[in-house]
């Protein structure tokens, strides 16, 4: 069964955005390989980074990952020459940053000829858009930038930082950005809650022609090989960050035309 939207799922940006993250490049290099063969091979590269977060957030993102806390105030005992006073003390919360090792997978397009790196295609997860994992991910991708590789960068992830910022840019929670290896400009598409995900530009080297990447199929194929309307509540509101009144009417809406659920 396909997801009730039309285009990204919010549902999906929690705790199932790793198997969705893995599934999609999966999907890419799926499409590409008849597409760029044989002067091209696809190939899936997977990187460890460090993801820092309050514990509150871990049952969003790591709801595996358990948290050992304490729980009440013990009493302490002020010692004075002549007598001993017992002194509770107030409680406070105290917001403790968590580090998570996560594993990430790239989609690589490169040149049979020489096993040269054409094209990196990274599906960002949260851990790209906050520190420690953000300043190192810019990095990474402007050195490959200069180096002449492009990079196609897709952001399905509402929460943390946008990469990207321009007044020319309008506000949508999903962003997809081309910046072609050595060119001071860069292709973006932005993506509203509403709108169905492009078909994007895939650079391969000149005179070579862009091969196209569908999102839009390669979502709706991990959502339904994956079966994550058995496991979705939709009754409940869809990971944070806060939707928009607007938008929080318009999922209302899909989700009331969406067959409920069976067994």
């Amino acid at each position: 069964m396909y997801s009730p939207f039309p285009g990204m799922d919010p549902f999906l940006e929690g705790y199932l955005w790793d198997d969705v993250h893995q599934a999609l490049a999966y999907q890419f290099r799926k499409q590409l390989v008849p597409l760029v063969e044989p002067a091209y091979a696809v190939r899936l590269a997977v990187y460890m980074l460090t993801d820092r977060m309050t514990a509150s957030e871990l049952g969003i993102m790591y709801p595996d990952v358990e948290v050992l806390s304490t729980k009440g105030a013990q009493q302490r005992m002020v010692r004075e020459p002549s007598l001993a006073t017992t002194i509770t003390p107030a409680t406070i919360h105290i917001p403790v940053s968590l580090p998570i090792h996560v594993r990430q997978t790239k989609v690589e397009v490169r040149d049979v000829g020489g096993n040269v790196l054409v094209t990196s295609i990274e599906i960002l997860s949260p851990a790209n858009k906050r520190e420690p994992g953000l300043s190192d991910y810019q990095t990474k991708r402007d050195e490959l930038r200069l180096a002449g590789v492009n990079v196609l960068e897709i952001d399905l992830i509402r929460r943390g930082t946008r990469l990207w910022i321009s007044d020319n840019l309008p506000h949508t929670p999903y962003l997809a950005v081309l910046a072609r290896g050595g060119q001071v400009e860069a292709e973006v598409w932005p993506i509203s809650l509403h709108d169905q995900l492009p078909v994007l530009p895939v650079p391969l080297r000149s005179p070579d022609p862009d091969v196209p990447l569908d999102l839009q199929a390669a979502i709706h194929t991990v959502y339904e090989e994956a079966r994550y309307d058995l496991t979705i509540d939709y009754r409940q509101p869809p990971p944070e960050p806060e939707l928009s009144e607007e938008e929080r009417l318009w999922i209302a809406r899909r989700l009331r035309h969406w067959p409920e659920k069976t067994g």
